[in-house]
C-alpha cells in the first residue's frame, strides 16, 4: 500500500534517482525545496512540491502539518566538503539544525508518523586508523560537514532513545552515477577521459568505497521495506571494496580507450584529506538482507554510457 512520503533534496543527485522508484512503487510523494526563482523541478507532474528553508523552524514545521507524511527521506544538504571549510556556519546550519528542525516538526505535527530516514555520511569515520569501519567504529569527523552529520545522526538516536521517534541512519560510502556534475572523483575523471585530451587528478594514493547510484537508492528502498528491523539504527551501505583514485583512473582510461595526457596533483588537497575510507556492510546484509549489486567495472561502463551520450 502506498505511502506519503515527503523527500527533502528531492532534485540532488540521490533525490532526483529515488523519487522516481517512490512513484513507481505506489507511494504519493512530496518534494520539499527553498524556493529559488525561475527554478522549475522536473517532477512537477508526479511530485507535490512544497516550499521552505530546513533553517526556519516555523516554514519547516508548516510543510510538514500540510503534506502530512507517513515517511520523511532527508537528503537535502550542502554537500560539497570544499565548500564547507570556508562556509561553516552555513553548512552547520543547514545540516545539523535543518535536520533538527525537520525531526522536530515530525514528532510536534504528526501523531501516527512511521519512519524518518537520514542521509548520513561515510564522512563521519573520517581519518579513523583502522578501516574498513562498522557501525561501531570511532567517528572523527574531519570538516564542518562532516561534523554536522555526526551531529545530526547523534540527535536522532536521541530522539529515538527519548521519545521512540522512528528514526534510521544510512550512513552510505562514496556513490557515483551523477548525471550532471562533475566535480566528483568519478564524473570528474569520466569527463575528462571523453574528452580526450588530459586528465587532471589531486593525489593518486586515497583510497575509497566506490558504489554505484542504483545501489544507493536501494539501500533507502530496502530500509523503508524493513522498517522495524531499522528503527532507532545506522546502517553502513558500501561494497567493502577498497580502490585507489590511480585504479579508479586506470579503469576509466581502459573502458574509455583514452589515449591523452594524465596529470596528477593538479588539484588542491583538503586540509584534512582522508587517506583510507573503506566500509563494511555486513550489518546492512544480515539484518536488512541488503547487498550492493554493481561492481565498479559495471557501474563505471553505465557512466560512462550516460555521460559519452550526452
Amino acid at each position: 500500500m502506498g505511502m506519503r512520503v515527503l523527500v527533502t533534496g528531492n532534485l540532488g543527485f540521490i533525490g532526483s534517482h529515488l523519487v522516481p522508484r517512490l512513484i513507481e512503487q505506489g507511494h504519493e510523494v512530496f518534494g520539499l525545496e527553498r524556493y529559488v526563482t525561475g527554478r522549475y523541478t522536473q517532477f512537477a507532474r508526479d511530485v507535490t512540491t512544497l516550499y521552505a528553508d530546513i533553517t526556519d523552524f516555523h516554514s519547516t514545521r508548516q510543510a510538514v502539518a500540510e503534506s502530512r507524511p507517513d515517511i520523511l527521506i532527508h537528503l537535502a544538504a550542502i554537500s560539497a566538503n570544499s565548500y564547507a571549510y570556508n562556509h561553516p556556519h552555513e553548512v552547520l546550519n543547514t545540516n545539523y539544525l535543518g535536520t533538527v528542525n525537520l525531526a522536530e516538526a515530525c514528532m510536534r505535527e504528526l501523531p501516527s508518523f512511521q519512519h524518518f530516514l537520514y542521509a548520513g555520511s561515510s564522512e563521519e569515520y573520517g581519518s579513523n586508523p583502522n578501516p574498513p569501519f562498522t557501525e561501531e567504529s570511532q567517528v572523527l569527523p574531519h570538516s564542518p560537514y562532516a561534523v554536522a552529520k555526526v551531529a545530526s545522526d547523534l540527535y536522532l538516536r536521541y530522539l529515538y532513545r527519548a521519545y521512540g521517534f522512528p528514526a534510521t541512519v544510512l550512513r552510505n560510502f562514496n556513490t557515483y552515477g551523477r548525471k550532471d556534475n562533475k566535480h566528483f572523483a568519478v564524473e570528474k575523471v569520466v569527463t575528462q577521459a571523453l574528452q580526450g585530451n588530459e586528465i587532471h587528478m589531486g593525489d593518486p594514493t586515497p583510497v575509497r568505497d566506490f558504489m554505484y547510484v542504483d545501489d544507493h537508492v536501494d539501500a533507502y528502498l530496502t530500509v523503508m521495506a524493513q522498517r522495524e528491523k531499522a528503527l532507532g539504527e545506522v546502517f553502513n551501505f558500501c561494497t567493502g571494496i577498497p580502490t585507489t583514485i590511480a585504479r579508479l583512473m586506470g579503469l576509466v582510461v581502459e573502458l574509455t580507450g583514452f589515449e591523452g595526457k594524465m596529470f596528477w596533483k593538479t588539484i588542491p588537497t583538503r586540509p584534512l584529506d582522508i587517506k583510507v575510507l573503506v566500509g563494511n556492510a555486513t550489518k546492512a546484509q544480515t539484518t536488512l538482507g541488503w547487498k550492493a549489486k554493481y561492481e565498479l567495472s559495471e557501474g563505471l561502463k553505465r557512466t560512462i554510457e550516460f555521460w559519452r551520450n550526452k
